[in-house]
Order: structure tokens, then sequence, then C-alpha cells
């Protein structure tokens, strides 16, 4: 059993890997020319940016919430992320940022269903 703080610290931490891989599809020459991969880039962003001000806070309770109520959204955009990536590009470059962030997020939603 983890409790609330130590959730929180962890998915941040997990984040870390999230927001590399989000820097690595906004900064790629692909992400001009993909409207589809534009939008991982920018749901990556958005679910990070909604749990930043609970975290600077240690608002565990508000982050937790907010990190549960909008991982639907961020394992859409993981997933729209793993149909299209080889489509966008099999370099081993994009064939590890789909490895890396299909681990964290599910290292984030296993952290998210533990009892706290």
């Amino acid at each position: 059993m983890t409790d609330e703080k130590d959730q929180m610290a962890q998915i941040d931490a997990i984040l870390s890997h999230v927001w590399m891989v989000r820097t690595f599809l906004k900064h790629s020459d692909e992400s001009t020319d993909d409207e589809e991969l534009a939008e991982v880039h920018r749901e990556l962003y958005d679910y990070m940016l909604a749990l930043g001000p609970s975290f600077e806070s240690g608002d565990s309770e508000k982050y937790l919430h907010l990190a549960r109520k909008k991982l639907s959204k961020l394992k859409a955009a993981t997933q729209l992320f793993l149909d299209i990536q080889p489509e966008v590009s099999g370099h081993m470059n994009f064939r590890m940022a789909a490895k890396s962030l299909s681990l964290a997020v599910t290292q984030i939603e296993t952290l998210l269903h533990e009892p706290s």
C-alpha cells in the first residue's frame, strides 16, 4: 500500500519519461507534417500541464483525482502514437519513443489503481 504523497511523487517521476517523448515528438520534423503526431504531443503536454499546479502545491488528493480523470486521454494519445508510429517513421528513435511512452503510461495506470 502506497500513500497518496508517494503515489504522486512516483507518477511525477515517471512523467519525466513522458515529457522526454513529448519533447522528441514536438521537435521532430515529422510532427510539422503530421497532424495526428502533433495531437499526440499536445495531449501528453495537456496531461502534464493539468497535474503541475497540484504537484507544486503538494496537493496529492487533487493531483491523483486529476491524474485519474485525464488518464483515458493519456492512454488514447499513447495508443494513437503506437498505431501511427510505423507509418510516421520506422527509425529506432521513434520505435523506442513508442516503447518508452507505452511503458510509462502502463506504470502510471498501475500506480493510479493501487489503493492509497
